[in-house]
Order: structure tokens, then sequence, then C-alpha cells
């Protein structure tokens, strides 16, 4: 079956050009970002902001769908589950296209009542598609993914919108959770595009390049 979809490498442009479009993406050498583990980079993304985009917001769900029933199967789940907080209005999209119930999972148990981690109906069995807005290197991925087998159910795969691609271990992370990644487009999809539309002047996409192309390095040399 043809899916009414551009192949992998249209959608990883067009998802990047959505992104610049939304100013989801942030570039700055000279006044560099930190990242919530304290590392610092010229590179920020904020997906968060695609909610409020209902066109590009719509294109990119249409997008992950496809993307995931290609890749892993047209029945392949049995509920969408979205992680607190960004996960969760993607989660929503998803289910609605795909026509399955929709559930989502907490950083943490709630502390009260049922004390519970997963809100909506979640039963023993199920196969469950973990969806978020991003991902960096995986890590918080496997709390949610815990979280849901803890209920019985299986969860082999997760789908995000945004993979940074520059972190090797993600992958490999992930795999070794038994977890399977598909995403749209990464750093590399957004450098690209950006370069393409003249989105930022070439000093500053240099040093994003730089970045890119060694994180580890490109901080230890702007510590």
């Amino acid at each position: 079956m043809t899916l009414p979809f551009p192949p992998a490498e249209e959608i990883a442009r067009l998802s990047a050009r959505m992104l610049l479009e939304s100013r989801a993406v942030h570039f700055n050498a000279a006044e560099p970002y930190t990242y919530a583990s304290g590392a610092k980079g010229p590179t920020y993304i904020d997906c968060r902001k695609l909610i409020s985009f209902p066109r590009i917001r719509g294109t990119l769900m249409d997008f992950l769908a496809a993307t995931v029933m290609r890749d892993a199967g047209f029945e392949a789940f049995d509920n969408v589950a979205g992680g607190e907080t960004a996960g969760i209005p993607f989660a929503a999209f998803m289910a609605e296209r795909m026509g399955l119930p929709m559930s989502y999972v907490r950083k943490k148990p709630k502390g009260y009542g049922r004390n519970a981690r997963i809100e909506g109906a979640m039963a023993e069995g199920e196969r469950v598609l973990l969806v978020e807005d991003l991902t960096t290197d995986g890590g918080s991925k496997l709390s949610f993914v815990d979280a849901i087998r803890d209920t019985g159910a299986s969860c082999a795969h997760t789908a995000v919108i945004f993979y940074y691609g520059i972190f090797p271990e993600t992958t490999e992370r992930l795999s070794a959770h038994g977890v399977t990644l598909h995403h749209l487009c990464t750093w590399w999809d957004v450098l690209a595009e950006a370069r393409a539309q003249a989105s930022f002047d070439d000093a500053t996409l240099s040093e994003v390049e730089s970045f890119l192309s060694d994180p580890r390095a490109w901080q230890a040399a702007h510590a």
C-alpha cells in the first residue's frame, strides 16, 4: 500500500521548514542556551509552540501518523500515551488520527488519591505507542516506558516530532530498553533548511554546524 504522503526525506525537509516558520527554532552563538543538563549550546527548540499553529500541527501529525504506521504497522497499537506535559497534546492529536484511545503518563505518581502515574484507560496486554514532542538523549522516555509496562501493557515504540540526532547513544539506549524511535526531523534537517531559506546569518549557521558536528568539544571550548 502506498501512503499519500511524501517520502521520509521530504517529510524531514518540510517538517524542518514548519519548525522554522513557527519560530520554534532558536540559534544564538553569541549567547548560548543552557540546557536542562546544565550544558550549553547555540541551539534551542520549543516544540510546544506548535500547538498554536493549526495548519502546521495538523500537517506534522499527519506526517507522524504516516511515519509510525509505515514503519511499525497499521494495526500495531491499541493505545496512544503522551508523556507529561509536552507530549499530552500531540498524543491526543495522534490518537484521533489513528482511531485509538489516548492516555498520558505522569513524570511521577500524583501523590494523593490513587497515586497514579497513568491517567486514562490502559489495560494489561495493550500495545502502547508513547508520543512526545522531542527527544535529546532518550533518557526521559525510559521512565515513561517503564510506567506503561508496570500496568502490564507493552511499549516498544516512541514517536516524536523532533530528534536531536547528534548524540549517537540515544538510539542505542532506547534499543537496549526494547524501544524503537520514530521521528520526523533532526537538527541536521533544520540546519539544511535554515541555510536554504537564509533564516539566519552565515556566521551563526557555521557556529551551529560546528556544535552539531561535535557537541562535547564545542561545549568544552565554550565552557
